[in-house]
């Protein structure tokens, strides 16, 4: 097929692909909900069990035919993509339902929102689906593919539903564990980076509605078959989010075990100045200028250490060691694009540890009167994120997380360490002294 095709609500289109990947999108904007795609394949308008349900926390099927890729971030949208392979699915299945849940709020606080499916070959635009009328809507069936006379096709759907991702996959038979309490939307911004002092490592371093009648039910029976294995436990729907008595996590577990792990830092000064008299002027002026900056310590399986940071045109490499790469240097904290570092899982084995930080470089003499929020996005897998407990000492460092390997499994632990340098030592000499890094550093400067 060769033009794109932008459907309307009810309209199906045939999809002539051996594979294919289903995008979710919407427009960047801040404060907008984040939203997610997930996956739920059915039996006669039912899953056969949660395994059924692909999504963020369970991000594979069994049978392999149907994937979650995980976020991307453009600077002018945000797109979260599922890869359908319909040579591995199985014959019991006759719909694949897509849909999107908005997590911090209602989808009418969502803009652009979308889905479109492309050959996962050539690339081409097999069909899209604008959704354009949410309201008070927390999650949409956007589309499904489903099997009619042999042959894949999509519809256009567009059903939403105001009870949430939970409320949708229990319509279609999911058995849900959710806590009581609702998890803070993570959003998808900076990761500022850089600090006061480039290091120089000592080993060789490098310093641088119920159950929607299937709103056009397939024409080929649902043949009565092998049930897809039982999950463990009920699917949570909850992303992670750690705390200090739960303030460790395996990435294997949340399905972060290849791809490229993105590390965001975002923040707002808080309104408050109270306690600072006469300083009020100063201290707003301040921050009006504020430059935090996200750094990595590294230490490598084979021994050798480093920094990644601004500061010297460290950035590092996705490719090579360190396999780290920072980009860009945000001096809003806006919900945005912003600043982000990667790490890639896919040579995990040669990492030994990473410890991520923030340093302020400027605009602020600590991080009292600021809101951090940390999230760490695996490719693929539940995304992570904490935030940092108020500031209560005169630091102008943070530790964040520290990721070690652990047999071959990276786990994450939140740190959320203030820490104050002595008079005349840096913010990177300190973090080193504080985790035992064992480099030697030099003064420099951006």
């Amino acid at each position: 097929m060769g033009a794109s095709m932008t459907m309307h609500k009810g309209t199906n289109v045939a999809v002539p692909a051996g594979a294919v990947r289903v995008e979710v999108g919407r427009h960047a904007a801040p404060g907008a909900p984040d939203v997610d795609a997930s996956a739920l394949l059915l039996v006669a308008g039912k899953v056969r069990s949660d395994a059924d349900f692909v999504f963020y926390n369970q991000p594979a099927h069994a049978s392999g035919a149907v994937r979650h890729e995980g976020k991307r971030t453009a600077p002018d949208r945000v797109t979260d993509t599922l890869v359908v392979d319909f040579g591995t699915v199985e014959p019991a299945i006759d719909r694949i339902v897509v849909a999107a849940s908005a997590d911090g709020g209602t989808f009418s606080r969502v803009s652009g929102l979308y889905v479109r499916v492309t050959d996962a070959a050539s690339g081409a635009e097999l069909a899209r689906f604008d959704s354009t009328d949410a309201t008070v809507e927390t999650a949409f069936i956007l589309g499904e593919l489903y099997l009619r006379q042999g042959a894949w096709k999509f519809r256009a759907v567009g059903q939403g539903y105001s009870t949430g991702l939970e409320g949708l996959a229990t319509d279609f038979g999911i058995s849900v564990d959710e806590p009581q309490q609702t998890p803070p939307a993570p959003q998808t911004p900076p990761a500022p980076q850089a600090p006061v002092t480039p290091p120089q490592p000592r080993p060789a371093a490098q310093a641088p509605a119920p159950a929607p009648s299937p709103v056009a039910a397939p024409a080929m029976p649902a043949p009565a078959t092998p049930v897809a294995p039982p999950a463990a436990a009920p699917v949570r729907l909850t992303k992670v989010t750690l705390t200090k008595s739960a303030p460790s996590v395996s990435l294997a577990k949340q399905g972060g075990t290849s791809g490229a792990l993105r590390v965001n830092l975002n923040w707002e000064v808080r309104k408050q100045f109270k306690g600072w008299g006469a300083k009020l002027g100063r201290a707003v002026a301040m921050h009006a200028d504020l430059d935090l900056d996200l750094c990595a310590l590294y230490e490598l399986a084979d021994g050798r250490k480093g920094v990644v940071q601004s500061l010297g045109n460290a950035f590092g490499s996705l490719t090579r060691p360190p396999f780290i790469h920072l980009d860009g240097d945000d001096r809003t904290g806006a919900l945005s694009t912003g600043e982000n570092m990667s790490i890639n899982l896919d040579h995990k084995d040669l990492l030994r540890r990473v410890l991520i930080f923030v340093t302020i470089y400027e605009g602020a003499r600590s991080f009292a009167d600021l809101h951090a929020t940390v999230t760490l996005q695996p490719q693929n897998g539940a995304a992570i994120d904490f935030s940092l407990d108020e500031c209560t000492v005169p630091s102008t460092v943070c530790a964040l997380a520290l990721i070690t390997n652990n047999g071959g499994d990276l786990t994450v632990q939140r740190e959320a360490r203030y820490l104050v340098p002595d008079r005349g030592v840096s913010p990177q000499r300190t973090i080193d002294a504080a985790y035992g890094w064992g480099m030697n550093w030099t003064p420099g400067r951006k």
